[in-house]
């Protein structure tokens, strides 16, 4: 726990001793060891689905918690190579993409299929493999912000993958054709007994106001999430929510009055378990995203991770904090974030 406070500095108490009243923790459904035999065995999933759920849960050093820490390395397509791996090009190199996911204790590895494809007979037996099957490329010009199928459920099987991860963007004129394409797809890979893990996101440039962000507010990712479950997704991947309010600023949809009065609070624990809440109370399981690499990249991994468990959430997917850093540094960050969800200090708020 000294680390873990110490990397928090003086957010230490606030993030620590926080306890959720709006949604108290005795209604969740949370992360554990016997979580597929106590909650996920319920659904209407296949066996092997649950086989290959339960062999992520398995993997690396958070093996046997219910709490996932998954390295996704699928930048080289959304934010081009260059800017992806010029700060360390040794990550031009798909093989040490599997390296640091091995070395550094994740469930699993997330990527493309030219990536994972490159290596999948050499790795696919040593760590379990999510297949991204459809990307935002920004070689276009004017840049267009779309989903689009890079990949097929069938080659995701092929390669020896355990799921397929996908991305909708809730909100964008393009969003029906993605939540149909990406319906489908899931119902193709739980056929083929693959888990599947969708990647919640919003966008539309109507959420962002002159002095506010909402594509990370609770209420607009908290329906992003609960549109994800809905359509089948195993796991959900969000960005952390830093904010409220979005309904009410855009002046558009349906929202309620007690999910900013009586749900939630300012506090980024509550925000973040109002998140878990529309994942059907956490029987579908949140990780929140690791963000962009920056100067301040372990404490605010750490402090991501914090909030993520204590609100609920099943884990962390961070990527360019750890492999635009030297190998080491990126296993440093990665075991460190581990070390949240290993800690018996760090509880359900």
């Amino acid at each position: 726990m000294t680390t873990i406070t110490t990397i928090l500095k003086d957010e230490s108490e606030t993030l620590l001793d926080h306890i959720c009243k709006g949604i108290p923790k005795d209604g969740l459904y949370t992360p554990g060891p016997d979580f597929i035999d106590r909650v996920f065995i319920a659904n209407n999933r296949k066996p092997c689905v649950l086989r290959n759920l339960q062999a992520l849960y398995n993997h690396g050093r958070l093996a046997g918690t219910g709490y996932l820490s998954l390295l996704p390395v699928d930048q080289g397509v959304e934010h081009s190579a260059g800017a992806s791996f010029a700060p360390n090009p040794m990550f031009f190199d798909p093989e040490n993409i599997a390296k640091l996911a091995i070395e550094g204790g994740c469930n699993g590895v997330a990527s493309t299929l030219g990536v994972l494809g490159s290596i999948a007979r050499k790795y696919a037996h040593k760590i379990p493999m999510i297949l991204k099957i459809n990307h935002n490329e920004l070689l276009t010009y004017p840049n267009k912000y779309d989903q689009t199928l890079f990949a097929s459920v069938d080659q995701a099987f092929d390669m020896g993958a355990c799921a397929v991860g996908a991305t909708v963007f809730y909100g964008s004129e393009e969003s029906r054709r993605q939540i149909q394409e990406v319906t489908e797809a899931f119902e193709h890979a739980h056929d083929l007994g693959m888990v599947t893990i969708l990647w919640a996101y919003t966008r539309n440039s109507a959420f962002k106001k002159a002095d506010k962000d909402y594509h990370v507010s609770a209420d607009l990712t908290g329906q992003a999430n609960h549109l994800a479950a809905t359509i089948g997704a195993d796991i959900i991947k969000q960005k952390m929510a830093i904010n409220n309010g979005g309904y009410n600023a855009i002046k558009f949809g349906k929202t309620s009055p007690k999910v900013y009065d009586e749900l939630t609070t300012g506090h980024p624990i509550d925000l973040v378990r109002y998140q878990v809440a529309n994942c059907y109370m956490g029987r579908i399981g949140m990780i929140n995203s690791g963000g962009e690499s920056g100067s301040d990249d372990l404490h605010q991994a750490v402090r991501t991770a914090v909030i993520n468990k204590r609100a609920g959430g099943m884990g962390l997917i961070s990527g360019r904090k750890a492999f635009q850093k030297p190998f080491a540094e990126g296993i440093k960050l990665l075991n460190t974030i581990q070390d949240v969800y290993l800690s018996k200090e760090v509880t359900i708020a």
